[in-house]
């Protein structure tokens, strides 16, 4: 693969301008080069995003932060004319985040992002959007995110890698996801999805509702889980199940902390919002 370097984070405004205009499938293969740039961490962003995700104040910026660093570059690729599909509609089915080392003081990283794993799907096509961050040392923290976009065909056999929750689990503490919580994401994100912003605009997109960004939900569950998670050589890994309506009130299930363990984000009559499990690095 080769690494187009900007010189900067990329502007936000045109790239949405580009996804609105995006409509149809125009090829069945992904781009070949992937993107990166240097990032300051500035600690008012990173306030802000603590704010609305409840994670507590720390010298650890939160496990789920570098996925803000790296969302402009996330935008540029996926709005790039050599990537096939519409960046609006994409579904997010999954995600996981790998913390080799401390997020602890942290100022200047360099950011990567590519695709990759193409893969047939039940309902369309998968693939992978994966981010590298380094810091001086080398990888600090990776991530994969495993979309779906609906109606391409793609030859071969389809597979699905589903989460499996293996122990009893029992309530952690609940919170209501409230009707705001998109906007206010969006901001501390910069993820304007019109899905997440508002019941008008998430019904041009088929939803009777906005729904809550999937990131959300993972972050504001490894805010309520705190102490629960190891802070290096960890995986975690989520599986998106039926989207949080808002607003709603969820249920956090887990098994106690420890190097391994499990959670489940649930709502009202047993509705499974999000399945997870974290596991050493293998």
């Amino acid at each position: 693969m080769q690494w187009q370097t900007l010189d900067s984070t990329p502007f936000l405004p045109p790239l949405y301008w580009r996804a609105a205009l995006k409509r149809k499938i125009t090829g069945s293969a992904l781009p070949e080069h992937g993107l990166r740039c240097q990032v300051r961490v500035d600690p008012r962003a990173v306030a802000a995003y603590r704010k609305v995700c409840g994670f507590a104040d720390s010298p650890m910026l939160p496990a789920t932060y570098p996925h803000i660093l790296a969302f402009g570059l996330q935008m540029q690729l996926l709005t790039d004319k050599a990537f096939p599909f519409p960046l609006l509609g994409l579904i997010h089915l999954n995600n996981r985040i790998r913390l080799h080392r401390p997020l602890g003081s942290v100022s200047e990283l360099s950011v990567g992002v590519y695709t990759g794993n193409l893969k047939p799907h039940a309902k369309g096509a998968t693939f992978d959007v994966v981010t590298v961050v380094e810091d001086a040392l080398g990888l600090l923290w990776e991530a994969e995110s495993t979309m779906l976009c609906r109606s391409v065909k793609l030859e071969g056999e389809a597979e699905e890698r589903t989460l499996v929750i293996d122990a009893a689990l029992t309530e952690l503490t609940r919170w209501k996801a409230p009707a705001d919580i998109g906007r206010r994401y969006a901001r501390a994100s910069g993820d304007y999805n019109p899905i997440h912003l508002s019941a008008v605009t998430a019904k041009l997109f088929g939803f009777p509702q906005a729904i809550a960004h999937g990131l959300w939900n993972k972050a504001r569950t490894l805010a309520a889980m705190g102490a629960q998670l190891p802070v290096a050589n960890v995986e975690i890994a989520v599986e998106f199940k039926k989207p949080v309506r808002l607003p709603s009130e969820v249920i956090l299930m887990t098994r106690g902390a420890g190097s391994t363990g499990e959670f489940v984000l649930n709502g009202a009559g047993d509705i499974q919002h999000m399945l997870g499990k974290w596991r050493p690095i293998a």
